[in-house]
């Protein structure tokens, strides 16, 4: 979407802020799997992901010219994205936060593992790489309590830094970086099983 130096970023937020119907089209066309993705990790609900996005689309086009043009305009839609599910989220937490600790790995009284982790036999990345694991990798993130798997997400894998997680969660840094240990923690423990040295 960017040209060299970002002259292709700005001619084309301006053909956006004239409302042109190519460029309209064209980011619609270029942002909507992405977006859709962001939301559905977050939600974990296909009409509510939809959504979002069409929410977020349609305030994205509604406050183009709030938009300073600071950063990309897919970067400014994302996070319009992840504003909006996140608002959904806290919209029908009304269910109780179920606790991580039963997730977690257990330790001795000296700290140390009470069982020694296996060697993953292949890194993240390599591992990462095969759409079986990620498929686990998946299923472990949605069994984390909500607060944990979102601080997860935005972190690891939407890669927000822990100041601007923290502001869209509406909690403080150290918040975040507690709950991110601790969901790293139980999604090692969740993998384990089916990750640690021998599997394949």
């Amino acid at each position: 979407m960017t040209g060299p130096e970002g002259v292709g970023e700005s001619a084309f937020l301006a053909q956006l802020r004239r409302r042109q119907p190519e460029a309209c089209e064209r980011l619609v066309r270029e942002q909507l799997p992405r977006l859709l993705a962001v939301a559905r990790r977050i939600l974990r609900d296909e009409d509510a992901a939809r959504d979002v996005v069409q929410e977020a689309f349609a305030a994205a086009f509604r406050h183009l010219d709030r938009f300073a043009g600071q950063a990309k305009v897919s970067t400014w839609l994302h996070r319009i994205t992840v504003n909006a599910a996140l608002m959904r989220l806290r919209s029908h937490a009304a269910r109780p936060e179920t606790s991580i600790d039963a997730l977690l790995p257990d330790y001795e009284p000296d700290g140390h593992h009470a069982l020694h982790p296996r060697a993953w036999r292949q890194s993240p990345d390599e591992l990462l790489r095969r759409e079986e694991v990620r498929t686990l990798v998946r299923e472990a993130i949605d069994r984390l309590p909500e607060a944990y798997r979102t601080v997860l997400l935005l972190r690891d894998i939407e890669e927000l830094d822990t100041a601007a997680t923290a502001r869209l969660l509406g909690t403080t840094v150290a918040a975040v970086k507690v709950r991110l240990h601790r969901a790293r923690q139980a999604l090692r423990a969740l993998l384990e099983p089916r990750l640690g040295d021998g599997a394949h």
